[in-house]
């Protein structure tokens, strides 16, 4: 693990490129290795091993960012607490290819054991919570908990023709396989504002906004986000989706929390738990009634009152 420094690179996390991801707060940016590339996190809380840790993951088209209230109530409640970049965001390396959920799953388990714990508890938003739920099923001895925002278990969403997502998100999803055109409307167009305006109760804040969007026009960034929808839909039919598929369809031995917005623009609220009981018998399921698909930052408190209260059962720190 090594501070955040700045080093010449191509495609890799290099000097000023990723400077507007790195928003300073209560919180330490650090850049970690695994599978040979280098990931950025924001580190806060306890830094003993006795303190558990809490690997939190973003979703699209964010950066580690959208969990900045979530992170210090973490923290002040003796977690040890790092957000993530995922492959590609932000201030993590950009490689041309990986972008397979296999692949960005293993970055998420090397992530953790370069922070120096065997395990941790996983929580994610949106595409994060599909990529949460993967290290669960695919890194069962790196996963602790799992936790997922507006993320219903992909298995099932693999299993009904991604039925829990709405007609403006399906329509979304089906732009962005085409080629060059959803890259160039990530960083030059109006893309990121679109799908965060779609995908909320209410709009988010015009400098949110435009964060998100400065950190989308980091080089590589746009081509990035777009590589990781297009293996979701392309994957499907091809032998290493269907070996996903079912690595996926095995029930998690650990404890679960899905947590849905019941104005979610994206994902169908009524159909977002699709009996994912079965695959995840320790589940809880929390809907907060109020709030659209971007859970941290529209229900902030309310976001972190049901992890910390999960958590406490989960994996409860040390008095």
């Amino acid at each position: 693990m090594t501070a955040l420094s700045a080093r010449p690179a191509v495609r890799t996390a290099a000097t000023s490129d990723f400077t507007c991801a790195l928003v300073e707060g209560p919180w330490q940016h650090e850049l970690v290795s695994s599978g040979g590339s280098r990931f950025h996190v924001a580190v806060a809380g306890p830094e003993t091993r006795s303190a558990p840790l809490v690997l939190l993951l973003h979703g699209y088209p964010q950066f580690w960012w959208a969990w900045r209230a979530q992170i210090p109530a973490l923290a002040d409640a003796g977690y040890r607490v790092a957000a993530m970049d995922v492959r590609g965001a932000g201030g993590s390396d950009k490689p041309p290819s990986g972008y397979a959920v296999p692949t960005r799953a293993a970055d998420v388990a090397g992530v953790v054991r370069s922070l120096g714990r065997e395990r941790a508890v996983v929580v994610g938003h949106g595409t994060g919570g599909t990529l949460a739920w993967a290290v669960a099923a695919l890194h069962p001895g790196t996963t602790a908990a799992v936790a997922a925002l507006a993320s219903p278990h992909p298995a099932r969403m693999r299993l009904s023709g991604r039925a829990a997502l709405t007609t403006a998100a399906l329509r979304e999803l089906a732009y962005l396989q085409v080629p060059t055109l959803p890259e160039r409307a990530l960083a030059q167009g109006d893309l990121v504002e679109r799908i965060l305006t779609l995908g909320a109760a209410a709009p988010l804040p015009d400098d949110v906004v435009e964060l998100y969007k400065k950190v989308m026009r980091i080089p590589f960034a746009a081509h990035s986000a777009a590589e990781a929808l297009r293996w979701a839909v392309r994957s499907t039919p091809r032998m290493d989706g269907r070996r996903f598929g079912v690595a996926l369809r095995a029930p998690l031995g650990i404890p679960a929390l899905q947590v849905q917005g019941g104005k979610d623009g994206i994902v169908r609220p009524e159909r977002a738990d699709l009996d994912a009981m079965a695959l995840a018998p320790d589940l809880r399921y929390e809907l907060i009634p109020g709030a659209g698909h971007f859970l941290p930052e529209e229900a902030p408190d309310e976001v972190s009152q049901i992890l910390l209260s999960w958590l406490s059962r989960v994996s409860p720190p040390p008095k």
